[in-house]
C-alpha cells in the first residue's frame, strides 16, 4: 500500500518539476518519502526540518495537491506565524492545482471558494470545510476540522522571543487536537529559533 501510494507521489513530483523544465533533486524525494509516511503511518505526526531554501515548503505545497488529487475530499489546514505566512503555502498549492496535468478535474467551473486564503476543489457534496484554508497560529480556529493540519514556520521570533510567548503558542498548538479528525495526520515544518524550541520533546530532555 505504501509503495503503491509513494509512487504515486513521486510521479506527481517528477511531472510538475518535468513541467517547469527540472529534474527532481534526490533530497525533494526524500522529503516527499516522509511526508508520505507520515500521512499513511500512525501516529500520522511528523516534524520536517532541513537547511534553508532546500524547497522543504515547495514539496510540501506538491504534496499536498497531490493528496487532493488523490483524495479530494480531504480537509486541509494550513497554520503559519501570521496568516500571510499561510496565505502563501495555499497560493502554491492553489498554483500546482491549476497547472498540473493530473488536477484539471478538480479545478471548479465557478470559483467561489478559489481565493487567496482558501480553496476548494471538485469533491463529493456535503463536506463544510474549505478543501485548503489558512490561518495564523493566534487567529480563531475554534470550529475548524481537517483531516491533514500543516504547521508552516509557526515558531518565529514574534512568536518565541520569550518564555510567555512560547508558553502561549504551545497553548494553542494543542487546540489542534480537537480540530484533527480521527485518522488524521499533522505536520510540522520549521527551524528552531531557540534553546526552549517547541520542537523538542520529552525525549530530548
Amino acid at each position: 500500500m505504501k509503495l503503491v501510494m509513494i509512487t504515486e507521489f513521486y510521479n506527481f513530483l517528477d511531472e510538475w518539476n518535468e513541467l517547469l523544465g527540472f529534474s527532481t533533486p534526490l533530497h525533494h524525494k526524500t522529503i516527499m518519502d516522509f511526508l508520505v509516511s507520515v500521512w499513511t503511518t500512525e501516529p500520522k505526526r511528523g516534524l520536517l526540518m532541513s537547511f534553508r531554501h532546500s524547497g522543504k515548503s515547495t514539496v510540501v505545497g506538491i504534496f499536498a495537491a497531490c493528496v487532493l488529487y488523490l483524495r479530494p475530499e480531504t480537509r486541509i489546514l494550513i497554520l503559519s506565524a501570521e496568516s500571510g505566512l499561510a496565505s502563501r503555502m495555499v497560493s502554491h498549492i492553489r498554483h500546482v492545482l491549476e497547472n498540473h496535468p493530473k488536477c484539471s478535474n478538480l479545478i471548479p467551473q465557478t470559483k467561489k471558494e478559489w481565493a487567496q486564503g482558501r480553496i476548494t476543489v471538485n469533491r463529493p457534496i456535503g463536506i463544510r470545510e474549505p478543501s485548503v484554508i489558512c490561518q495564523g497560529v493566534h487567529g480563531n480556529i475554534t470550529g475548524m476540522r481537517a483531516d491533514l493540519i500543516i504547521c508552516d514556520d509557526v515558531e518565529v521570533p514574534n512568536t518565541c522571543n520569550t518564555a510567555q510567548k512560547r508558553d502561549s503558542l504551545r497553548e494553542k498548538l494543542r487546540e489542534l487536537d480537537f480540530i484533527l479528525s480521527p485518522s488524521g495526520a499533522m505536520i510540522y515544518i520549521g527551524t528552531p529559533h531557540t534553546m526552549d524550541t517547541i520542537y523538542r520533546t520529552q525525549e530530548d530532555d
